[in-house]
């Protein structure tokens, strides 16, 4: 299937951006989801075609459900949703407050699961679509000062896993990508930053895996910076 319509969680910065632009470099139509319009803005002025910006919290299975059915009614059916919001609170486990144990569960987790159960209805009647989940390496394994995160990651995992049983005799196709560190506002200031990866390099790694080929289908990939352990 050719994608014309993506829409991209956490389109504000990093990750999210290199996608949205590439995307976009491609003739897409590319909607720009995101809690804080300023960055929303900043990435659309890279973009080269339309696109259109919309604020959401996607802990919100309300305010989701408003956004998707704006985007259906201004802009038409998504082929490709990616849900690469995440946050991320880093400590020892016994001192995490409770906001951030609810953001990152609420982001992280649920913020995905809303978001795809508003697509899969449609996707389901014109049996195709694509669904990608950017989980990151704290899906596949846990680590220290990353307890909670890690904890909203291997859910994401699993709903992500999950949903692909369900729908393997469908058209619709569901990916999983794992990537260690990289450099975006979620490890900012990080020691080692200098050999963190790079978005672009890892948009361009999802992109070329989710491309549709003849007796192919890529369910998920690991990347990971060479150095870093797994």
């Amino acid at each position: 299937m050719d994608i014309r319509i993506v829409v991209i969680t956490g389109a504000g910065s990093g990750l999210g951006a290199s996608l949205a632009k590439k995307y976009s470099d491609l003739g897409c139509y590319v909607c720009l989801l995101g809690r804080t319009q300023t960055k929303l803005i900043r990435t659309a002025e890279t973009l080269s075609r339309n696109h259109s910006i919309y604020e959401v919290d996607i802990s919100s299975k309300k305010d989701v459900a408003k956004v998707m059915q704006v985007i259906k009614e201004e802009v038409g059916q998504i082929d490709l949703l990616i849900n690469n919001a995440g946050v991320g609170i880093f400590d020892l486990a016994e001192n995490l407050n409770e906001e951030s144990i609810h953001q990152m569960i609420d982001i992280n987790l649920k913020g995905t699961i809303f978001c795809t159960q508003e697509v899969l209805n449609d996707m389901k009647k014109r049996n195709q679509g694509y669904i990608v989940n950017i989980v990151s390496l704290s899906g596949k394994r846990g680590k220290a000062t990353e307890s909670v995160y890690s904890a909203s990651k291997f859910g994401t995992r699993g709903f992500t896993e999950s949903l692909a049983i369900e729908l393997e005799d469908t058209g619709i196709r569901i990916f999983g990508a794992y990537m260690g560190n990289m450099k975006t506002e979620l490890w900012e200031g990080a020691r080692t930053e200098e050999t963190y990866m790079e978005p672009d390099d890892v948009a361009d790694i999802i992109m070329e895996s989710i491309k549709p080929r003849k007796y192919v289908s890529v369910e998920e990939v690991i990347i990971k910076n060479n150095k870093e352990k797994y």
